[in-house]
């Protein structure tokens, strides 16, 4: 059930901005991503494959995990179970603390898993990174690390690694448009278009 106050936003949203243009799914991410931001740039950054996203909303429709690189992007998911290492995660080696979490997360969850980066640009390289080697094979990435330094170009990264994935364009992101994305897919696992 949809409150009244989310439908108002949507409301509002779509007298702002139209998205007809886009395939439901995606419309669906990005209306969401909007929704959680108020910010109606992501009408124009977030890219995303209508298939990709059906692939992810089957998978969390039969339990897939969902792993998240910061707690904050792990608390935003309503009404799904995650998980974020990030309380395992050590910087070392000249990795962050947040790209160790991820290759922990890696090696517990080599296929069928969501990942969301909704911080950190290094999860979101170590993820490419992994992918590019084939250690990992994600049922999605949710690629929406926020930040000036690295967050443009690991998307800019993941873009260009073929992993199937929704992301935006630039510096812009952040936990709340991650978390939002992934609501909109548990929604759609839940209640189908």
């Amino acid at each position: 059930m949809i409150h009244p106050i989310e439908r108002e936003s949507y409301e509002i949203l779509r007298s702002r901005r139209t998205l007809d243009h886009l395939s439901p799914l995606v419309r669906a991410v990005t209306e969401r991503a909007i929704h959680a931001t108020a910010d109606l740039d992501y009408a124009d950054s977030v890219y995303a494959k209508e298939q990709d996203l059906a692939t992810a909303v089957e998978s969390l429709r039969n339990g897939c995990p969902v792993i998240t690189d910061v707690e904050m992007t792990r608390a935003g998911i309503a009404n799904y179970p995650t998980r974020c290492y990030l309380s395992r995660g050590r910087s070392r080696d000249g990795r962050t603390r947040t790209a160790d979490a991820m290759a922990q997360a890696i090696e517990d969850h080599p296929t069928g898993a969501v990942f969301v980066v909704g911080c950190a640009p290094t999860a979101l390289y170590e993820l490419v990174e992994q992918y590019r080697r084939g250690a990992v094979s994600p049922i999605l990435i949710v690629g929406m690390p926020v930040g000036f330094v690295g967050a443009a170009d690991s998307k800019v990264k993941l873009a260009a690694c073929g992993a199937p994935a929704v992301y935006n364009r630039g510096e812009k992101g952040g936990s709340a448009a991650a978390a939002g994305i992934v609501n909109a897919l548990v929604r759609l696992a839940r209640e189908p278009l």
